[in-house]
């Protein structure tokens, strides 16, 4: 296929989101199989033009004047692929498959209009309802941080030290352009793509089928590293498909014991293959809260990763920004209320609880974990610039509150996800 076609396919694919208000995955998977012919540089083409769009939405139909999907798709190529309007009309010109392009004067209007002058939300691609959230979150910076959600995210590794080390690993994927990242100690990062292009499928590596690394974003290595278990009884309580209950296992070497729980059995079927493949021996695997009662109050260490907006994956996911609403946000909320009046029973006197998002709101945040002390003052906030400082040898990132033992991570400041860790012991 030729950018022509790519491009109208993109629109297509953008016209049924916003007319059905499906996930974008679930879009792109559909035009898939209805194009069979279409390779798989073409699929990736097109869904890169799809999640661009999505990404800066609100400040493509400002500079366009514009909300057809028509208009966002050819914003993509002005504003993001490098495209002028002069290469862009001679890149599409003879090509039959090419979508009809827009009037002259609204490619005038795109070239005049400055986003300085836009709202405020629109300079950040946000929905307007969030700003008070961003405001609160991160001050007179909130636009800069918003719009380190709206980029492209790197393809983030972590090496599994139970079976391999970084420099091992490195040259195992030297071809794909590997490197360190810049906190995680067994952090690696391929670069985010540009234009048409796609990650490397790393899965599809020997190394990887040998349990060397795992796919897992550097701030989620930062936020189970937090946890400072290296033995004794871990709990999971929100294990999900296993990513942080991994990299517990390989940073305490296998010792100790974990336990992996989680209430949805379809979320937590996928970590028992990835145990396998990963080597671990210290976990068990638990799909029923009645199989956790033993463990009432002789914890070390509780993990709670919990249910939220997902404000921080917007990179990854920048549909679910324009699907978030106040009553989704209220539900998740009383979702993460509802996960720490169960989990924190679990922790013995002296251990701690470590409750994490990957979420940028401050209700989810440290508003959650404020209400939580209210109701159980036991609960107090570890040291947690000495603890980053010791796992990672630099000082904390600029979105800490050390008073109360959290930290926040973003794509603006730590070039993670956007991750919110707070560490919490329990007193006798």
């Amino acid at each position: 296929m030729r950018l022509g076609g790519r491009l109208s396919a993109a629109i297509d694919i953008l016209s049924d989101i916003e007319t059905r208000h499906r996930p974008v995955a679930e879009a792109l998977k559909d035009w898939g199989l209805s194009h069979r012919f279409a390779g798989s540089g073409d699929r990736a083409a097109i869904g890169n033009i799809v999640y661009d769009a999505l990404r800066l939405k609100l400040s493509h139909q400002w500079l366009m004047q514009s909300e057809e999907p028509a208009a966002l798709g050819f914003a993509v190529l002005l504003r993001q692929w490098g495209y002028t309007v002069e290469g862009l009309t001679a890149e599409l010109e003879g090509d039959t498959f090419a979508p009809a392009a827009p009037g002259s004067d609204v490619f005038e209007t795109f070239a005049a209009r400055n986003l300085s002058e836009a709202p405020p939300h629109v300079q950040a691609d946000l929905p307007e309802w969030l700003q008070s959230e961003f405001e609160k979150a991160f001050g007179a910076r909130w636009i800069p941080e918003a719009q380190g959600l709206n980029g492209r995210p790197p393809l983030d590794l972590r090496v599994n030290r139970l079976k391999a080390n970084r420099e091992k690993v490195l040259k195992a994927l030297a071809r794909t352009g590997a490197v360190p990242t810049e906190v995680a100690p067994d952090g690696i990062r391929v670069a985010p793509v540009e234009g048409a292009g796609r990650h490397p499928n790393v899965t599809a590596e020997l190394s990887f089928a040998k349990g060397w690394f795992e796919v897992q974003d550097e701030g989620s290595q930062i936020a189970a590293l937090l946890t400072g278990a290296s033995g004794g009884q871990v709990l999971d309580y929100c294990a999900g498909g296993g990513g942080k209950t991994l990299a517990l296992a390989a940073s305490m070497g296998n010792k100790g014991q974990i336990h992996a729980y989680d209430a949805d059995r379809h979320r937590l079927a996928p970590i028992v293959e990835r145990l396998k493949r990963a080597g671990t021996r210290n976990v068990q695997v638990h799909d029923q809260a009645a199989q956790l009662e033993p463990f009432q109050g002789r914890c070390d260490h509780v993990l709670i990763d919990a249910p939220c907006t997902g404000t921080g994956t917007w990179r990854r996911r920048p549909d679910t920004k324009w699907r978030l609403t106040p009553e989704t946000l209220a539900q998740r909320m009383a979702e993460q209320e509802s996960v720490l009046e169960a989990a924190h029973r679990f922790v013995k006197p002296g251990g701690e609880l470590v409750y994490v998002t990957c979420s940028l709101l401050p209700s989810e945040n440290a508003g959650q974990v404020a209400r939580f002390r209210e109701r159980h003052p036991q609960f107090k906030p570890v040291e947690i610039a000495a603890r980053w400082e010791s796992t990672f040898g630099t000082a904390l990132p600029a979105h800490a509150d050390p008073d109360n033992g959290m930290v926040t991570l973003t794509p603006a400041t730590t070039a993670t996800d956007g991750f919110f860790i707070a560490v919490m012991r329990r007193l006798s």
